[in-house]
């Protein structure tokens, strides 16, 4: 295995295992204080319990964000990326957990997850959603929602590049 194969192995694996150690529990929505924080234009919160949910996979994201990433899944997505599902159900939420990259300091060239990720969250509702392929968008970065200019970018790169998988990029990674 070369040199950067090692390096990326090694920041997919301290990146599954800060997903797996990592508290378990998010504070319920509504216990934040002043209550739920929404995402402008689709009004969706950070969903109760995400972080029990299944790991469906990871990534690193190398050309402007150099980020770290996992994929979790609500276990009607997850069940339907695992059976190799191409449009997944009204139901499906997905969650991903971006961290940008810190080196190592006992692992020279070796990466880990630095601070609070940023987390971003699809729910599928082909009803309430269809302007926009049938998901609704969530990203909340230090606690709060990103503003409505952010969220107005979500689907059209989703569209652009994912439009034959169910405007999804993720894949259950076996």
């Amino acid at each position: 295995m070369n040199k950067a194969a090692g390096l990326v192995s090694a920041s997919i694996v301290c990146l599954a295992m800060s997903v797996l150690y990592a508290p378990l529990r998010a504070p319920a929505a509504d216990a934040l204080p002043g209550g739920p924080l929404l995402s402008p234009i689709f009004g969706l919160p950070v969903p109760d319990g995400y972080r029990e949910w299944p790991l469906v996979s990871v990534s690193h994201r190398t050309d402007n964000k150099d980020e770290l990433r996992a994929i979790l899944a609500n276990p009607t997505a997850f069940k339907a990326l695992r059976d190799g599902a191409i449009t997944l159900p009204d139901g499906s939420i997905l969650a991903k957990l971006a961290w940008k990259r810190e080196p190592m300091a006992e692992f020279e060239g070796a990466f880990r997850p630095g601070a609070a990720p940023r987390i971003e969250f699809m729910y599928k509702d082909s009803k309430k959603y269809p302007a926009t392929g049938g998901w609704g968008f969530a990203r909340f970065a230090e606690g709060k929602p990103t503003d409505e200019t952010t969220h107005k970018s979500c689907f059209p790169c989703h569209e652009a590049s994912a439009k034959g998988h169910d405007f999804v990029f993720t894949r259950f990674a076996p």
